[in-house]
């Protein structure tokens, strides 16, 4: 008796630990009708010793169009979503494993795959929000950087042959980039100071034109401006400025 007592001692914890990993799931009839979870549940239970238990509808975890893309059939990219715990967590990253991306290829009833694990990442259009004052941005950019870089149309005879101008450098792809930390590019560095970012000039090395000197609001002011241009047509003949 008291061997027994020890033994069932012993296996608690790992009764508790599997139950935590038991789950319960939902999927919508296109999914259920197929017979594709019973291909693919019990493979995920043998693997990971969680019970996980089938319903219509609030599932612990829910195949849907929301979540983690995890397959592609019928038409559609399928998505997991689902409640935070052991088992819906290691619940996708099986589907998201190798050996989950067979299973998925694996069910082919009548001889025919029906889903696939080949999920292309779904690419969502992000528009950049610049905060700074635009209006403000034209100003300034006219009074710092339009002494090399062909601005606009107001001073569009005054830039630096070499110099590209705003609407040529927005046709870059790292042009916010180029934008928002011009100052450690050459050859600003020599004579640029944003405030509370750049270093104070050495004294035994000053600027050798008039500085330019600006604080963080007054760059994503300039960077707020940029936005607005429009990227240079590359494709019409080039005119001297």
């Amino acid at each position: 008796m008291k061997f027994i007592f020890v033994l069932c001692c012993a296996l608690l914890p790992i009764c508790v630990h599997a139950q935590d990993r038991d789950f319960t799931l939902s999927a919508p009839p296109e999914i259920t009708d197929t017979g594709f979870l019973p291909y693919v549940l019990p493979r995920f239970s043998l693997k990971h010793g969680a019970r996980v238990s089938v319903i219509e509808m609030g599932g612990d975890v829910v195949i849907g169009p929301d979540g983690v893309p995890v397959f592609a059939g019928l038409g559609t990219v399928w998505h997991v979503s689902g409640a935070d715990g052991a088992g819906p967590a290691l619940f996708t990253k099986w589907l998201l494993s190798d050996i989950g991306k067979r299973t998925i290829d694996g069910f082919q009833p009548e001889g025919r795959a029906l889903f696939s694990s080949q999920v292309v990442a779904e690419e969502l259009a992000v528009e950049a929000i610049f905060e700074g004052d635009p209006v403000l941005g034209e100003t300034l950019s006219l009074r710092h950087c339009g002494r090399c870089h062909v601005i606009n149309e107001t001073n569009r005879m005054k830039g630096m042959g070499q110099t590209p101008s705003f609407a040529l450098m927005r046709t870059f792809d790292d042009w916010e980039d180029r934008f928002s930390t011009f100052y450690v590019l050459n050859p600003h560095p020599s004579f640029s100071q944003v405030e509370g970012i750049t270093p104070p000039f050495r004294a035994h090395l000053p600027p050798a034109i008039v500085p330019v000197e600006i604080s963080q609001d007054d760059l994503d002011a300039i960077l707020a401006y940029a936005a607005t241009i429009k990227p240079a047509d590359l494709g019409e003949p080039l005119q001297s400025q």
